[in-house]
């Protein structure tokens, strides 16, 4: 993944509207959800959630499929593991970094 492409998604991620559509989509799952569904989830109109779509799918943050009448958008998984090994390829100056439980991150 190049800088400009890692850069063109946090750019796209760097809106709340957006941060909380593409997080809707991760916990949604390879299943994705419908644009009606999110618009309900999030309580945004279908016209801005159309817009910060399309701001997602150039990003290359999110697929789309048309399943007969309806839309299914999904996060793209590949493209989020990317980022975040382009953002950690040199962790800790290449060295091992130390392991934090899950329970650390979740505030268990």
């Amino acid at each position: 993944m190049t800088e400009t492409q890692v850069l063109q998604a946090l750019m796209a991620l760097a809106q709340p509207v957006r941060l909380r559509l593409f997080r809707a989509l991760v916990v949604a799952g390879p299943e994705g959800v419908t644009p009606g569904t999110l618009a309900q989830a999030l309580e945004v109109s279908p016209s801005a959630l159309s817009f910060h779509l399309k701001e997602l799918l150039h990003a290359g943050l999110v697929t789309q499929e048309r399943r007969g009448r309806h839309l299914i958008y999904r996060a793209a998984f590949d493209t989020m593991r990317d980022v975040l090994a382009y953002l950690t390829e040199n962790c800790c100056a290449g060295g091992v970094c130390p392991a934090v439980p899950v329970s650390a991150l979740c505030g268990d």
